[in-house]
């Protein structure tokens, strides 16, 4: 068996990419958000050496590779202001800015297909003008198949709400758990990258279709 053979069983089982050491994990149907979010930060960035119990891999098609693709932030979507109505989100008009200070994800494979969970972590910092009680962040998630030509494999958009304080700058947290996708074959896998980033048009209503006379 191949180094890159062993690699790609270890990874199956789990990918993970973080910071610092997590608790004991709990059952995965107990988790909050925020605790299956510290999960994902606390594993290590190396692939474990066996596979989790109970959780063997799947490489079941010859051709498909597993790859867990890096994060990246996507240009003019690191940050999100937000003004008062008719203002600028500048100077004293700015109501609050949210900003992205972290990211993790984690892969795997069955059947074909990959399924990522991609953590996102920021902070919502309170304006001049004022941050209202509540705040939604907007984000989009995408996996990208780069190089010439760019070429978006799957994206989706989601929504957390930030309950602010009086201290002005609050922590989020998000956890993308239902990006799927197939795997890529072994000739382009390398070329995938993960886009993240704010994404205010996703919060406008879906514009209604007229019925059709009859």
């Amino acid at each position: 068996m191949t180094d890159k053979r062993v690699i790609r069983l270890a990874i199956a089982a789990t990918v993970t990419i973080g910071l610092g050491c997590s608790a004991l994990a709990t059952a995965a149907s107990a988790q909050s958000l925020s605790d299956r979010f510290k999960s994902l930060f606390g594993g290590s960035d190396k692939p474990a050496d066996k596979p989790a119990t109970g959780q063997p891999p799947a490489l079941n098609d010859s051709d498909a590779e597993l790859t867990c693709p890096p994060v990246t932030i996507r240009a003019g979507a690191s940050t999100y202001a937000v003004a008062a109505p008719g203002k600028q989100p500048v100077g004293n008009d700015l109501k609050f800015l949210a900003s992205i200070t972290k990211t993790a994800r984690q892969c795997t494979l069955e059947g074909g297909q990959i399924t990522a969970k991609i953590g996102i972590q920021g902070r919502v910092i309170a304006g001049p003008s004022g941050a209202p009680p509540s705040v939604t962040v907007p984000l989009r998630v995408a996996v990208v198949q780069g190089g010439v030509g760019e070429k978006t494999i799957a994206t989706k958009a989601y929504q957390t709400t930030v309950q602010m304080d009086d201290s002005g700058s609050v922590p989020f947290t998000l956890v993308a758990e239902d990006l799927i996708y197939p795997a890529p074959s072994p000739s382009v896998a390398d070329n995938y990258i993960f886009y993240i980033g704010f994404d205010p048009q996703s919060l406008k209503p879906e514009p209604k279709t007229r019925a059709k006379k009859k």
